[in-house]
């Protein structure tokens, strides 16, 4: 290869000088184009071999903090386990032993990294590794890991790559066993697929090889330390000032309620604010796959079924719950979601004088919901007529709260629909408030319309007021065309 100087020298039209390697060569002001390619080609192999050098200091980090975590279980044994140790004693002793551990390597860390370091085997051992800091994070709402080298996270409702991934399949498992252990569940091959959660009521999906063949799967849905209450969603755009008087005097006028939706959309979220309108003095029962929900009333109930054991016995079903409760006396019964036979049981309870309950239903329409819950009755084995079962939901349903996660990213309640009764075969519904798409959308492409009133006065009007609960008079004009 031809040294540097000689490509300058051919730069500028010959080689009659070669370069002194002892003087340096004045370079000038404006320099000619194919000059400049050949410095920056003479000049390109310094950076390549930083880059060379960078994989190397990463991988020098990562088999340090692998042997510093296989020390610390070394060190620490059993104590991981210890039912005596309070969860800050744990971090305490954790800590002290890490802080020995990397004293005892002797590596050549600055600050930064020695504390990085410390951090992430201290997520390794005690929380969720490469994940913590997302868990951390008040940003992310979900978070997505197929396989160990894929991880994306939900932010304002748009899904995108994490910068973490985990060091090994593994890592990745012993995460997943450590979540699904420490509320008494299992996962391993005869049960590749768990529902679990997190200590502050994050929903946890778990499904693992042979059923997950890219690798053991995630997905966490996180909730809010500080739950989400009314105000929130107002702010947020989810309802408005007049839908949220609205839905607070359906729950203090004893109306059973189905919060309609998709995966995602924040069901939940939307079943705890409702939850929020129930009087102090009702007693609650709520029942759930996982416990989510978060009330704020003293007087709760909360049940949680049970998966069955390695035996295959000991399974409590949401439809044992369902039926449990109603031994209970319970003035309110709040059933997480409905996806099986326990719907039966929950409009019997709902037609027998357990009014003002609450459940949610996966659905993409009002009309949809009624047609899924119909579906999901017949999964309860009971070959009843069709007519009888719709029936049951025309005379147990009285609301449908719908919502939708929009092209923005933004949830959102999209109908409030009213449960007429039956008219022949069918069940009739009708639109009480509807989002108003015809508002367009900012420079942002987020969506400016809000569910307005379709002028619709409902039939529960009167059962509200009969109760002495009074709605502001013009609450169901329509909103003129635009």
């Amino acid at each position: 290869m031809s040294s540097l100087a000689d490509r300058l020298a051919a730069a500028r039209g010959g080689v009659d000088h070669p370069a002194q390697p002892d003087r340096p060569r004045p370079v000038p002001v404006a320099a000619p184009s194919d000059l400049d390619a050949a410095v920056a080609e003479a000049a390109a192999p310094a950076p390549q071999a930083a880059a060379e050098e960078r994989p190397q200091q990463v991988d020098a980090l990562v088999g340090l903090k692998q042997r510093a975590a296989e020390a610390l279980f070394v060190r620490i044994g059993t104590r991981l386990n210890d039912a005596n140790l309070s969860e800050q004693q744990l971090h305490a002793l954790v800590r002290e032993e890490l802080n020995a551990v990397v004293e005892a390597e002797q590596a050549p860390l600055t600050g930064e990294e020695r504390q990085r370091l410390i951090n992430e085997v201290r997520d390794d051992v005690l929380g969720l590794g490469p994940l913590q800091r997302l868990i951390d994070d008040p940003t992310v709402t979900e978070i997505m890991v197929n396989g160990p080298d894929n991880v994306y996270v939900e932010q304002s409702g748009k899904l995108g790559r994490a910068p973490v991934r985990f060091t090994s399949e593994d890592q990745l498992r012993r995460i997943i066993e450590r979540i699904v252990t420490r509320i008494g569940r299992r996962i391993d091959e005869s049960s590749p697929m768990v529902d679990a959660r997190l200590e502050d009521g994050s929903r946890v999906n778990a499904v693992i090889p042979p059923l997950a063949f890219s690798g053991s799967t995630l997905t966490i849905r996180k909730f809010s330390k500080d739950p989400f209450k009314v105000a929130d969603l107002i702010r947020f755009g989810t309802m408005t000032p007049q839908m949220a008087q609205l839905l607070r005097a359906c729950v203090e006028g004893k109306l059973n309620i189905i919060v309609s939706g998709g995966t995602g959309t924040g069901k939940t979220t939307l079943l705890n604010v409702l939850s929020s309108f129930i009087p102090a003095g009702d007693r609650i029962i709520t029942i759930e796959d996982a416990v989510e929900l978060q009330l704020q009333q003293d007087h709760i109930v909360r049940l949680e079924s049970r998966p069955s054991n390695i035996e295959g016995k000991g399974e409590i079903t949401i439809r044992d719950l369902v039926r449990n409760s109603l031994r209970m006396r319970p003035d309110r019964i709040v059933v997480g979601e409905v996806r099986g036979g326990e719907t039966l049981d929950m409009l019997q309870a709902m037609n027998t004088g357990h009014d003002g309950s609450l459940s949610t239903v996966h659905s993409n329409s009002p009309r949809d919901a009624i047609a899924r819950l119909e579906t999901l009755v017949l999964m309860a084995g009971m070959e009843l007529p069709l007519r009888a079962i719709r029936e049951q939901i025309a005379s147990a349903v009285d609301l449908i709260v719908q919502l939708e996660r929009l092209r923005d990213g933004s949830r959102r309640i999209t109908a409030v629909t009213e449960v007429v009764g039956m008219e022949g075969q069918v069940v009739t519904l009708q639109d009480v408030y509807l989002f108003d798409y015809a508002a367009g959308q900012d420079a942002n492409g987020r969506f400016l319309g809000v569910p307005v009133a379709t002028g619709v006065r409902p039939k529960f009007l009167e059962r509200i007021h009969d109760l002495g609960i009074q709605l502001p008079a013009g609450m169901f004009d329509p909103v003129p065309s635009r």
